[in-house]
């Protein structure tokens, strides 16, 4: 077969099985069989396919035709412009959180800063800020040690092994620093919604990462509560929160003692991050 009846083959498979994305989808997947980069995938649509590879396309295809996410088949996710490792104790990072780290990084550009990341999962956020921050440090904590262990895989990658450490740690367990600026993507989907969302996310990323409590803010108090102790004086939280939470969460914010200074909106023009700091 040839990379083109290929492609139609895993699509219309994926089509079948109600997955959207179902063309980019076998692209990609019979990209990442032949190792080739996508693009040049597609100039070559006449190229001959040997039978081994052809079996370990259509095994992928199955798998992505049970809705399990392209990022966790193929064990990685593009994130600023660099490939984080992923697995399914990872959160998939999102294309609405390279927008909190580009304002993160105009705000602390050419200034040397001590980062906090709380819930780091893959280490994205912190990583991507670092690589930016050529002077600064940071911390990444996750109560998964599961994801712990991709962090500093993801640290090694991007030689930031320097500037970061990561540590399987719960809220309580952070009292010995003071954080310039406190960085958190924290689970904020209401309990009783999680049931709605895709199966691509309900059935298999992590619910540790989703579950905000019955009102989806269960750990965004928390992340505010304990910023408070650990912050310098006008530190800054940058904190991502759901689609529909920003005045709850701006009335938590400034009834201790943040004031909120920036907020970043999504493509669909919802605020999807406060940046707030802390009063003296």
């Amino acid at each position: 077969m040839e990379v083109l009846e290929l492609i139609n083959s895993g699509s219309q498979k994926l089509k079948e099985n109600n997955i959207c994305s179902y063309k980019i989808d076998s692209e990609i997947l019979l990209a990442k069989i032949l190792n080739k980069k996508r693009e040049e995938l597609l100039i070559n649509l006449n190229q001959k396919i040997a039978p081994k590879k052809i079996g370990k396309f259509n095994r992928l295809i199955n798998i992505r035709s049970l809705k399990e996410p392209i990022a966790y088949i193929l064990k990685e996710k593009e994130f600023w412009s660099k490939k984080f490792h992923v697995n399914k104790n990872t959160l998939i990072p999102r294309p609405e959180t390279e927008l909190m780290v580009e304002k993160v990084v105009s705000i602390f550009k050419n200034k040397d800063i001590f980062i906090l990341d709380i819930g780091t999962g893959t280490g994205c956020i912190l990583l991507s800020i670092l690589s930016e921050l050529k002077n600064s440090k940071g911390i990444g904590v996750d109560i998964s040690q599961k994801a712990i262990q991709i962090a500093i895989k993801n640290s090694v990658k991007h030689n930031l092994t320097r500037k970061t450490k990561f540590y399987n740690k719960s809220l309580t367990q952070i009292y010995d620093h003071k954080f310039d600026l406190i960085v958190s993507n924290p689970p904020y989907i209401n309990k009783k919604d999680i049931k709605n969302l895709e199966d691509d996310v309900k059935k298999f990323e992590p619910k540790l990462a989703l579950d905000g409590g019955n009102d989806g803010l269960d750990v965004i108090k928390k992340v505010i509560y304990k910023s408070k102790s650990i912050l310098k004086v006008k530190g800054m939280l940058a904190l991502e929160i759901g689609n529909k939470q920003y005045k709850k969460v701006s009335k938590i914010l400034t009834s201790n003692k943040f004031k909120i200074r920036f907020t970043v909106k999504d493509y669909k023009d919802n605020v999807r991050c406060i940046l707030s700091t802390l009063k003296a």
